[in-house]
């Protein structure tokens, strides 16, 4: 037998008591005594942080055949050990499908407990960092269902729905099985923080989008009505696409880029689990995307989410040592690649209105960008005023620079983020610009407290466990 495989025996049976590590390793007969006896430790010592992260990653529900005490063995060696450096013949492979979202659990673990260390996460009693205290957010598919039926659904399970929140600290307050809806985005429900809905049924049908609340508003502020063309530019991993066709009613056409294949693969399981099927997706550079191209000529609406530092996304800072503060070099390269797609995406002849959104907390990548590319088409764009209720803005670089979105888990109880709405100034027609202001965003009704029998037929509403 192999290491790994003889470790999680050794490690089945001293957690079932049928010896002492020691003793259960030297009677194992493997050859290298100390290198399993280390390994077993380990992985005992981090036993309850390695549950947590194999059970949030859904590893075990992935690999039916994997058994638990050698999956526990396994990923603290891809996580914490040695990497499989040198071998790990076929485990090495299986848990390489599954690496991403292992190391994204972990930082995600690190995040909620506060600690930017593996060994931190050994200390009981670790105090919650700021967005461990994070809302968690759901979006609601109206292309399956709507906030009533939602609504209805979650109170059968116990929870109590308390209205709409009428301010962040109503969200703040959030415990137990209690939830809001959110107090300015509209299909917005918001759950007390670390409530974890992945296994949902609703979530597993496409009916619930787990979708940061920062994240919601590029598509929400673009607002492209039923039947627009519009190109979603750097598309993957595709939340705000799924966003943009809820909108879009299914109507119209989503031209969706990325030049990641294996990203697209997942944001094409994730459009067909949310029911959509007026998006078309394409592996191709946006750069190279010609704004002339016959296909393109009803595009009025572009969304563009460029590659970022991603310095205001917690879980990438601790998965990437120094991502919260990109050096110079690598901050003076994606502000010119931003700026270039975002000059491009300009280019196009029908656009009327742009939405431009960084995950990223840095002036460079945000209202620089901005800056630069209206600066080059003088007279042609303007920065149109989004949401004035956003408590957070814009950094006061520029004139203007303050209709520009900012958002943070300390004043908006979110990730990192930036947004900026830019409006052609005199769009193709007076009756297209007259369609082109900024919208208001008013909130919609919110789904009502008491429940209501409903008439058999009334209401447009698809039930949600359909």
């Amino acid at each position: 037998m192999g290491l790994y495989a003889v470790a999680a025996g050794v490690l089945a049976g001293v957690e079932n008591r049928q010896g002492s590590i020691k003793g259960l390793v030297y009677s194992s007969n493997f050859q290298n005594v100390k290198q399993l006896y280390a390994l077993v430790c380990e992985t005992q010592r981090y036993s309850a942080v390695l549950d947590a992260v194999i059970a949030s990653a859904g590893l075990l529900r992935a690999e039916k055949k994997l058994r638990p005490h050698l999956a526990k063995v396994l990923v603290y060696e891809l996580l914490l050990g040695k990497g499989f450096r040198g071998g790990g013949g076929r485990w090495k492979a299986l848990l390489g499908r599954h690496q991403a979202r292992l190391k994204a659990e972990l930082a995600r673990l690190k995040v909620h407990r506060g600690v930017s260390r593996n060994e931190d996460l050994l200390e009981v009693g670790s105090r919650p960092g700021p967005v461990s205290q994070l809302p968690r957010f759901v979006r609601v598919n109206t292309l399956k269902t709507c906030s009533n039926d939602v609504v209805d659904y979650f109170k059968r399970q116990g929870f109590s729905y308390q209205g709409r929140a009428s301010s962040l600290d109503d969200l703040r307050a959030l415990k137990g099985k209690h939830f809001l809806l959110d107090p300015l985005m509209p299909e917005l429900l918001v759950f007390p923080a670390q409530t974890d809905l992945h296994e949902h049924p609703l979530y597993r049908a496409g009916h619930l989008i787990l979708q940061d609340r920062a994240s919601c508003l590029p598509a929400m502020l673009l607002n492209p009505p039923p039947g627009s063309h519009v190109i979603d530019a750097c598309a993957a991993p595709g939340n705000k696409t799924s966003h943009l066709a809820a909108l879009l009613k299914n109507q119209g056409k989503i031209f969706a880029f990325d030049l990641d294949a294996k990203r697209l693969a997942s944001m094409a399981t994730l459009l067909a689990r949310a029911g959509i099927s007026c998006c078309e997706l394409a592996e191709e550079d946006f750069l190279a995307v010609s704004p002339s191209d016959p296909r393109y000529r009803e595009v009025h609406y572009i969304l563009l989410d460029p590659s970022c530092s991603g310095s205001g996304m917690p879980s990438r800072q601790l998965e990437e040592p120094g991502a919260g503060t990109p050096s110079p070099a690598r901050l003076h390269a994606l502000a010119g690649f931003q700026q270039r797609a975002l000059c491009h995406a300009l280019t196009f002849p029908s656009l009327k209105r742009l939405v431009y959104s960084t995950c990223s907390l840095c002036q460079e990548e945000n209202e620089d960008v901005v800056r630069d590319a209206l600066q080059q088409n003088p007279g042609a764009f303007r920065l149109a005023p989004a949401l004035p209720a956003w408590p957070h803005r814009g950094l006061s670089t520029f004139p203007g620079a303050e209709h520009c979105l900012r958002a943070s888990p300390e004043t908006t109880l979110s990730g990192g983020f930036f947004i900026a709405v830019i409006e052609r100034v005199e769009a193709p027609s007076s009756a297209s610009q007259a369609k082109a202001s900024a919208p208001e965003c008013t909130p919609s009704p919110a789904p009502k407290r008491k429940k209501r029998q409903q008439k058999a037929g009334a209401g447009a509403c698809t039930p949600p466990c359909t």
